[in-house]
């Protein structure tokens, strides 16, 4: 199976890219992350996934984007759900760009966070799946975060501190959620 794979951040990809190919998945990355702010996290998580794409011979499509702008737009009105808006965002952009070039199914290594929505992640990712006309590979990665965190951290990869909007920042640095 060809799968594109859309990759949020390096260390969230170790284990995805692990498991899936260990399960003889041809894995390419779909980097696509319009959430991600300010303007310095993201290029910090563009860099590392770059380095560490070459480290393990991870072809990859950089749909590079900075989408202060579009994320407000998405998320304008809907603080509450943000998270949903910025997920179907994301997974609308790789399930098209798999479909266009041909690949079997897409996915994403949101799956592998326990800070995600993972349902509703699940059944947005669903939907896009159905709307685009490609199956959505789903996988459970959790119980390999920790482990993917302890092998970015010895590589070393950029460890993010926050899940990448400006409002989980505030969220990690104020302590809620």
């Amino acid at each position: 199976m060809k799968l594109l794979l859309h990759i949020c951040c390096a260390p969230c990809s170790v284990m995805c890219i692990s498991k899936l190919r260990e399960d003889g998945i041809d894995v390419t990355g779909y980097w696509y992350n319009p959430n991600i702010h300010p303007f310095t996290e993201y290029q910090n998580r563009l860099a590392a996934l770059k380095g560490y794409s070459e480290l393990i011979n991870l072809p990859v499509i950089y749909n590079d984007f900075y989408g202060l702008r579009l994320f407000v737009k998405l998320i304008d009105g809907k603080m509450d759900d943000r998270c949903k808006s910025c997920y179907e965002e994301r997974l609308t952009a790789v399930a098209l760009e798999a479909k266009k070039l041909g690949y079997d199914a897409f996915s994403t290594t949101l799956l592998i966070s326990p800070y995600q929505q993972h349902e509703t992640l699940r059944l947005v990712a669903e939907r896009v799946a159905a709307k685009i006309k490609i199956p959505f590979y789903y996988v459970d990665f959790r119980n390999y975060f920790r482990e993917g965190q302890q092998i970015a951290r010895k590589l070393p990869l950029y460890m993010q501190k926050y899940c990448g909007c400006i409002f989980s920042e505030e969220e990690r640095y104020l302590g809620k959620k």
